[in-house]
């Protein structure tokens, strides 16, 4: 019950960081939050920034606990998402469709319903077409 209780609060206050993160007009600053934002919630920026698919599911497979698994894949994916808009392709698409994959893969396997989450698949269908 409190491994739940911290990931819902970890949860929570990550998605106000994202929120103050995209209150800001400069694309620069963004990424400096965006940044921090890994390193703080998800894994180090360094890793995660060039990772493939692959290494990525690799890496949340070290992580025992499901829920607590499926909370990172959901914050990765938010982050790959909108750090989307701050970069040029191809760098745009490929952070498109790690989001789409990871949003996906939550979606299929949690058991927390969520429009939100299916309406940004939704988007990156509509921006980046078939997603690889």
């Amino acid at each position: 019950m409190l491994q739940r209780d911290y990931i819902q609060r970890l949860i929570r206050e990550f998605m106000a960081a994202l929120e103050r993160m995209l209150e800001k007009k400069e694309v620069e600053v963004r990424r400096e939050k965006i940044k921090e934002l890994y390193n703080q919630y998800v894994g180090p920026y360094a890793f995660y920034s060039i990772a493939t698919i692959e290494d990525v599911m690799k890496a949340m497979a070290g992580i025992d606990d499901e829920e607590k698994r499926l909370s990172k894949m959901d914050m990765l994916a938010e982050l790959y998402y909108h750090e989307a808009d701050t970069v040029g392709q191809p760098a745009r698409d490929e952070l498109l469709n790690k989001a789409f994959m990871l949003f996906d893969y939550v979606e299929t396997h949690g058991d927390t319903f969520s429009i939100e989450r299916r309406n940004k698949m939704a988007q990156i269908k509509q921006k980046v077409g078939d997603v690889s």
